[in-house]
This record gives C-alpha cells, sequence and structure tokens, in this order.
C-alpha cells in the first residue's frame, strides 16, 4: 500500500498542478494578450510556446522534487491509509491523460513514417538553394508546400504548385517554411499536442495552442517578407493561389509537419492583407524583444531555486508531507 498511496497521489499532483496551472496562464495570456499586439510575431510565438509548456514542467519539477521526497522522508513505510475510491479514480483520470499523450504521440509518429515512405516512393529529389534539408517533388492531389518530420525533415512539394507557381512565389513559399524550420516549429508542434492530450478532459490550454498556431504562421510569412517587398507579395499571391489549387473541403495529412495553408485555412485572408500591408510598409517590423528571453529564464531560474531550497529543507518537506496526508484525508 505504501508504493500504490505514493503512486497516486504523485498523479493526483500532476494532475492537480498542471490543471491549476494551465487555467492560471491561460487566464495571464488573456491579460497582457493586448500589449503583446506590438511586439514581433516571432517574440509572441515564443512566449505562448513558453506558457503553454510551463504548467506540465512545473507539474513535473514539482511532484519529482518535492512531492516524492517528501512523501519518502515522512510516510511511514507500514502506513496505515489506503487509496480511496475518490483518490483512485483522479489518479486514473491522471493516468489515462499520461497514457492518451504518449499513445498519439506514437501514433501520429508511425503516421508520420508510413506518409514519408508513401510520398518518397513517387518523389524525385530537388536542389534548393540555402535549404539544408533534403526536398522532394512528388504528385499529389493536394497542392502541398510542407516540411514533414521532427526528427528527420524534408521538404515536400507537389507538381502541381510548379505548374501554378512562379518561380518567384515557390522562393517565398520556401522561405515561409524555411521560417518554421528556423523557430523548430515541428518539434514545437509535437510537444504541444502531448501537453493538450494530457489535459484532455480539461479545455484549459487550447486557446493558448490557438494563438501559438496563428503566431507560428505569421512569424513564417515575416521571416520570408524579411526579403523585401517584393517577396512578401510572392508570398501573398502564392498563399492565393495555393488555396484555389486546394480541393474543397481538403487539407493536406499534416501530422508532425507544417504547411503553407494547412493548419487553418480560413486564416488565409488576414495573411495576404498582412503581407500586402507589409509591403507597403516603410517602416521596419517590431524588433525581438531580448528582454522578454532573460524574463523566461529568470521564472526558470528562480522556480529551480526554489525547489532546491526546498528539497534541501526537512522543515519545509515535512510541512508539505502534512499537506499531503490533508489531501489523503479529504478524500476519504
Amino acid at each position: 500500500m505504501y508504493e500504490l498511496l505514493g503512486i497516486c497521489l504523485s498523479l493526483v499532483g500532476l494532475l492537480s498542478i498542471n490543471s491549476l496551472a494551465s487555467v492560471f496562464v491561460s487566464v495571464l495570456w488573456r491579460r497582457i494578450s493586448p500589449a503583446a499586439e506590438s511586439w514581433s510575431t516571432s517574440t509572441r510565438a515564443q512566449l505562448l510556446f513558453f506558457l503553454r509548456i510551463v504548467p506540465g514542467l512545473v507539474a513535473i519539477l514539482c511532484v519529482g522534487a518535492v512531492f516524492i521526497p517528501s512523501y519518502l522522508a515522512n510516510e511511514p513505510r507500514h502506513t496505515s491509509e489506503i487509496v480511496t475510491a475518490k483518490l483512485g479514480v483522479l489518479a486514473a483520470v491522471s493516468l489515462g491523460g499520461i497514457g492518451l499523450a504518449l499513445w498519439h504521440r506514437l501514433g501520429t509518429c508511425l503516421a508520420t513514417r508510413r506518409l514519408v515512405r508513401d510520398w518518397l516512393k513517387h518523389a524525385e529529389p530537388l536542389r534548393i538553394e540555402n535549404l539544408t534539408i533534403p526536398a522532394f517533388r512528388f504528385q499529389h492531389r493536394f497542392p502541398v508546400i510542407a516540411i514533414l518530420g521532427a526528427f528527420r525533415p524534408r521538404l515536400f512539394i507537389a507538381d502541381q504548385v510548379f505548374h501554378a507557381l512562379s518561380p518567384e512565389e515557390i522562393d517565398a513559399a520556401v522561405a515561409h517554411e524555411k521560417g518554421h524550420l528556423a523557430a523548430v516549429d515541428n518539434s514545437k508542434r509535437a510537444l504541444l499536442h502531448m501537453c493538450r492530450d494530457v489535459l484532455t478532459v480539461i479545455p484549459a490550454g487550447r486557446s493558448l495552442d490557438r494563438a501559438w498556431f496563428e503566431a507560428a504562421e505569421l512569424a513564417a510569412d515575416d521571416y520570408a517578407a524579411r526579403g523585401g517587398a517584393s517577396v512578401a507579395l510572392d508570398l501573398a499571391s502564392a498563399l492565393v493561389k495555393v488555396a484555389r489549387l486546394a480541393p474543397r473541403g481538403s487539407k493536406a495529412a499534416m501530422l508532425a509537419g507544417t504547411s503553407l495553408i494547412s493548419e487553418d485555412p480560413g486564416c488565409i485572408t488576414s495573411r495576404v492583407v498582412r503581407l500586402i500591408q507589409r509591403s507597403a510598409q516603410a517602416s521596419p517590423q517590431p524588433a525581438e524583444t531580448p528582454i522578454l528571453k532573460l524574463a523566461m529564464g529568470a521564472c526558470l531560474s528562480g522556480f529551480l531555486t526554489i525547489l532546491v531550497l526546498t528539497v534541501s529543507s526537512s522543515g519545509l518537506l515535512a510541512a508539505i508531507h502534512s499537506a499531503l496526508e490533508y489531501v489523503v484525508s479529504a478524500l476519504q
């Protein structure tokens, strides 16, 4: 019973801290999002990603570095406490969320590998200047311009795209995908999906997911538009043409990747308008905000310092164990 009780308390701690922290960062983002409109899209995307993964990271650190040590140090080996039905249900919900996240991640990895193998069967290599990953041209009914894969990314471009877009428009679209590649968005996307699956039963954090997806697309647009006003216009034109080529009501099967229009076709109009406006702007776009990175690093450093001080203090561990005892008794 000692081991089972400790495992159940750890699972409930993960669920509780992750849920509360997710609600907190969602509310925090609603408060600061108006001010964030003046920041660069890259800075907004970085902040949103940080806010989205912090709840899970905090939950893991708290349980691993505080709850478990306090339990091991203060709970009698032959405890008389039992795992109640309420505690067991909460632990099962937490375990189910973790299991679902891992299962979906495994399924996504396997499905992505199968998709890559299928596309490579009908693909021919492409030579693209200044591209650091393999690129391929292939036949597909959807006008694919996408980077697929988180660990071994590859660029795929459907054959019909080369017939519909000018060379300048294709270069602009590839530059957009280079923006995703430079930001490591494929890996970030996979991690965000895992965070969402862990809290499937709780909607907290979904607004942050949507905001990050939008900010990541805009940041990739801005990355491409750094090439000048003509590149911004070429990318806007490419977005319109690719959207028209897409079969009605369909989208590319992007499992662990980023595509020019796959995430939310409805936002294409706003992206096109924004690119046209940017091409006409004489003033530069908002610069990166280095102080934000320093603030995020300071927050993590401060939190880790608190954890170290807590673990090194037997009195604090005893107090945390008393809190755990109260939780167990409340769930009787």
